[in-house]
């Protein structure tokens, strides 16, 4: 089973990043061949500063690394060390119906809330295809707000194979004895995990770095007090009964308590004698319990800058080279290399 799964460096780590996807590729080492990448090409939506940008993909890699991915395990690399991205983003692209990318919910929330149109933001989801398709991906682990990407993908892989593949029938992918051909592009599974998919963040929407309500796993120990102390609350006395829905405290106290704990904070919070603070500062012990090692491992490895490069690079060598058979078949599919050596008339 080859997994295959990445995550923007448009900001700082958060507990929803953790929660909703990270924690599951930490799993997944040991389930299958795992390559996770640091989406940097997609970071261009919204980033605009070259420097930034290359700090925050390195900042990824350290967090990825300090939260228990093993380099020995898995595949880390950037998105931008691999040439064959864009080349596969714009065999799909040319295939793509434009009815399909103006469904995605995810570019009309952005526009919605006040991103610029532009066409990069809008055919995201065709880059992300080319992402989970140049590896022949088997599972990729997502959260729930991507699923809809995932969907797009299988969609365009299909799209592909029925051009370019003789008698390709997407009722039989891997082709069979009846002479139906085997698609180049294989159609990939996601894998949410359903009891953390959608984290809350501070003011109880989802956690997003687009919307500043994060809790970030890596920040300074005053940043994360202030983000937790200052979550969203309504008005409720100490020894009123507490409304679980004005506030995001209960399921993030889901996150890391046990479920005896779980159990007594709702029975506090129904009956009422405990005041909203109390509840944040066990959170915010809870935080540093669950994280406190990996924060330490971070603050380690920021000290060797030059081994996080080499992993980077080594991960892209992997990744590449589990690339190179499938755009061989690509290529000479759409007739732009692979009918004759190179340098040849």
């Amino acid at each position: 089973m080859r997994i295959l799964s990445g995550i923007q460096p448009s900001n700082k780590i958060h507990i929803g990043n953790y929660f909703g996807a990270i924690k599951q590729f930490i799993d997944l080492q040991d389930q299958g061949e795992a390559l996770y990448f640091i989406a940097d090409l997609h970071a261009l939506t919204t980033v605009r500063d070259g420097a930034r940008l290359d700090q925050l993909s390195l900042d990824v890699a350290l967090d990825f690394l300090a939260c228990g991915l093993d380099p020995s395990r898995c595949a880390l690399f950037r998105q931008s060390d691999i040439p064959e991205i864009p080349e596969l983003f714009w065999y799909l692209t040319v295939l793509t119906p434009m009815g399909l990318l103006e469904k995605a919910v995810s570019y009309k929330d952005k526009v919605a809330r006040g991103f610029s149109a532009e066409a990069g933001l809008f055919t995201y989801p065709a880059l992300m295809a080319a992402d989970i398709l140049l590896y022949g991906s088997d599972v990729v682990p997502v959260g729930k707000d991507q699923v809809q990407h995932l969907e797009i993908t299988r969609d365009l892989a299909i799209k592909f194979n029925l051009a370019f593949v003789p008698k390709y029938d997407p009722s039989q992918p891997d082709g069979d004895r009846k002479g139906r051909g085997r698609g180049i592009l294989k159609l990939p599974e996601a894998r949410v995990l359903e009891s953390t998919a959608v984290v809350p963040g501070t003011d109880g929407q989802k956690m997003s770095k687009s919307y500043g309500n994060v809790i970030e796993m890596f920040a300074e120990d005053s940043v994360v007090k202030k983000q937790i102390m200052t979550m969203k609350t309504d008005s409720a006395a100490v020894e009123d009964a507490k409304d679980p829905a004005a506030t995001p405290i209960l399921p993030l106290l889901r996150l890391f308590a046990s479920p005896d704990e779980i159990a007594e904070h709702e029975r506090t919070f129904r009956e009422g004698g405990l005041g909203y603070g109390h509840y944040k500062a066990r959170i915010l012990e809870l935080f540093h319990a669950h994280f406190g090692e990996a924060r330490a491992r971070r603050r380690e490895l920021e000290k060797n800058r030059d081994h996080v490069e080499q992993v980077l690079r080594d991960g892209a060598a992997r990744a590449r080279s589990l690339a190179a058979p499938i755009m061989e078949d690509v290529r000479r599919a759409v007739g732009t290399r692979g009918l004759r050596p190179l340098g040849k008339g």
